[in-house]
């Protein structure tokens, strides 16, 4: 399974991004999809996730900002994030759980960059 992740960049405090994240691959319907983000000089943290029957979880920092979404039919998974503060500066890394075989797969990073 391979996860294809677009869609960062460099943007202002308070402006809005959507990042995007396609799986590829032998991928079992039954499935949770989300992403973290690792900040400089810190530990990657899970940021939102939502199983392939719609249940999401967020990490309170992004609670009412950012939200999460997925197209099951085409395995992708987005981040709407508005309201973007400099915190908010990592790479994100787009996740895939495999319920079925327990395996997990990690994307390569897209950078967010949030400075004035």
């Amino acid at each position: 399974v391979q996860l294809q992740a677009s869609g960062g960049g460099s943007v202002q405090p308070g402006e809005s991004l959507r990042l995007s994240c396609a799986a590829s691959g032998m991928i079992f319907n039954s499935n949770l999809m989300g992403w973290y983000r690792q900040a400089p000089g810190k530990q990657r943290d899970l940021v939102a996730q939502m199983s392939n029957s719609g249940v999401a979880h967020y990490v309170d920092s992004v609670k009412g900002r950012f939200t999460v979404s997925r197209d099951n039919l085409n395995h992708t998974v987005y981040l709407q994030m508005h309201g973007l503060k400099p915190e908010d500066t990592a790479i994100y890394f787009c996740f895939l759980t495999d319920y079925y075989t327990g395996r997990s797969y990690l994307g390569r990073g897209t950078l967010v960059t949030v400075s004035s």
